[in-house]
């Protein structure tokens, strides 16, 4: 079971494109839907509201709450891994809807699996 959960609500609302940030050598890095990578789609997502995310994409945690599957590879299961873009967008959960590109969290996930 991943250890990872997404809880926090950021204050602004879905952005498609973002402020820089810095990667792992220091050097400013747009963050933008095409150059996004998905790192957040490894995290535990939990379904707190209803948005209509289909069911077959819906799992149950170890305590019963409701979150996104995740498949065999870590990767949320409504990740279409050939564009790497939420194949459900506009059914996402909350939580990534409020999840920001480039923020805190973002960095975060972005430099524990993208290679420096």
């Amino acid at each position: 079971m991943p250890t990872n959960i997404i809880t926090m609500f950021p204050k602004s609302q879905d952005k498609s494109a973002t402020n820089q940030t810095i990667n792992a050598s220091e050097q400013p890095v747009a963050v933008t839907c095409s150059t996004c990578q998905a790192c957040c789609c490894r995290l535990e997502v939990m379904l707190i509201t209803e948005t209509g995310v289909p069911d077959e994409y819906i799992d149950n945690d170890a305590w019963g709450g409701e979150v996104m599957l995740r498949l065999d590879d870590g990767w949320c299961a409504a990740l279409d891994r050939d564009t790497m873009m939420c194949s459900i967008y506009e059914l996402r959960p909350l939580i990534c809807r409020e999840f920001e590109m480039a923020e805190y969290e973002c960095v975060t996930e972005r430099k524990k699996y993208l290679p420096e």
